[in-house]
């Protein structure tokens, strides 16, 4: 049981339900209501929501980075449960702006407020830092690869789960015929359950553990536990995941808003198992890292996942029926191991007391990413529905490819150098086994 409650995975699991439920929520919740202010006109509805959903993103990813790496700096040197519960805490707080919305029909720049709130307390980037540093830290170099990925596994399955059951749980009304309001309702409630293991049942490193724990391999090939920090590689690696989330990350935001309107026009059942085929790659992805580390080195299985997204999301510019949509998902399968098998090696060339505040750096990094992406695929999303709608995701499956560059230079240098495998795999059983 003491094992047990070292684990993360905990914490994500709840986090990821109670997210689903409100990301249908909140969407479902944003369309009515622009629907409702464009008279039923669809393609106005799309671009209200586009626009709010852009100035929501932002405003979240923005007002994290103000409070990102001062958190993970006092992780560094008080423990990583800062990293996880102040951001969990103000997630709630956050949340709960949408409910009074519902209730109260209050104007939609009310959720501006709660946003701000959420990311004044870290927001998602504070909640990933600490979620990636505890599993790092619980984790030897051989084994990084399959633990980070085994984290993203366990929060697709939490949100297939969560997102399977949100369309059906939209739809049951309260006595004034809301509806939404249970969802949102139940989604405070897990993501409480979560804050609270996180409080008082999770058992965090101390600090003398972290320091004089598994350093982590610190260089490319570096036969010494402690030493410089490979700065090339750090900047190679922050610049693939950056051009992968610029390319991903605003596309995905369209997405939800693209399945709305016609031909697709689907309702809040058909949401919930379009969120649900989206976590199902959560699941492939950690099986392909699973039977394809055996042979696969990382940054193999890294351009694996690069080239499986771009293909997806391109097949997904040509979705005139549901059945494209989930063809495209289902393309996409490995789409989700790049981020934390790049998080992975990362992590193998930095000393452990440090990732609150480079994973800190990394987070905020991508935050600002995210806000370009934002801009970029919801500013170009409403130009192109009267001729080609689908347009904004070849765009971003030709920006995604670039992510590639930077990680076939790093294993060119790799290889030239004469260096070691930078992956240092280990089999998927040991892994399992850490």
């Amino acid at each position: 049981m003491g094992g047990f409650l070292t684990l993360v995975e905990p914490v994500v699991i709840l986090n990821s339900i109670g997210s689903s439920f409100y990301d249908t929520a909140l969407t479902l919740a944003i369309y009515s209501r622009c629907n409702e202010t464009s008279g039923g006109q669809s393609d106005e509805a799309q671009t209200l929501s586009s626009d709010f959903f852009r100035v929501y993103s932002s405003l979240g990813s923005l007002v994290s980075l103000l409070s990102t790496v001062p958190l993970g700096r006092l992780a560094d040197r008080r423990g990583q449960k800062v990293l996880l519960v102040v951001p969990q805490l103000g997630s709630i707080l956050g949340k709960s702006f949408l409910l009074f919305l519902i209730l109260y029909r209050l104007p939609l720049y009310v959720l501006y407020v709660g946003v701000c709130l959420h990311g004044i307390c870290g927001g998602s980037p504070a909640y990933w830092s600490g979620v990636i540093s505890l599993a790092a830290m619980r984790s030897g170099p051989r084994s990084r690869s399959m633990r980070l990925n085994s984290v993203d596994f366990v929060s697709g399955v939490a949100g297939i789960i969560g997102s399977l059951i949100s369309g059906y749980v939209y739809r049951v009304k309260v006595s004034d015929g809301q509806t939404g309001v249970l969802l949102i309702f139940v989604s405070l409630l897990v993501c409480g359950a979560g804050l609270f293991y996180s409080a008082f049942i999770l058992n965090y490193p101390a600090i003398a553990e972290r320091e004089e724990g598994n350093p982590g391999c610190l260089a490319l090939g570096d036969s010494s536990e402690r030493g410089e920090m490979d700065r090339g590689a750090v900047a190679l690696l922050f610049a693939a995941m950056i051009l992968f989330v610029l390319g991903m990350s605003g596309a995905e935001k369209v997405i939800c808003l693209f399945v709305l309107k016609p031909p697709l026009s689907w309702d809040s059942v058909w949401v919930g198992y379009g969120q649900a085929a989206t976590n199902m790659m959560y699941l492939t992805s950690f099986a392909g890292v699973l039977l394809l580390s055996r042979w696969l080195s990382d940054p193999a299985l890294i351009l694996l996942g690069i080239v499986s997204n771009c293909t997806g999301m391109a097949i997904m510019a040509f979705a005139q029926h549901s059945w494209v949509y989930f063809t495209a998902r289902g393309i996409m399968m490995f789409a989700c191991i790049p981020m934390p098998t790049i998080r992975s090696q990362l992590s193998k060339l930095m000393d452990a007391q440090s990732y609150g505040r480079i994973f800190g750096w990394l987070q905020s990094s991508l935050a600002v990413t995210d806000v370009l992406s934002t801009f970029l695929f919801t500013g170009v999303y409403p130009l192109t529905l009267d001729w080609y709608s689908g347009f904004c995701f070849l765009l971003s499956a030709l920006v995604s490819y670039l992510s590639a560059v930077p990680i076939l230079y790093l294993n060119y240098r790799r290889e030239r150098c004469g260096y070691s495998r930078l992956s240092g795999t280990d089999s998927p059983h040991s892994a399992i086994n850490t």
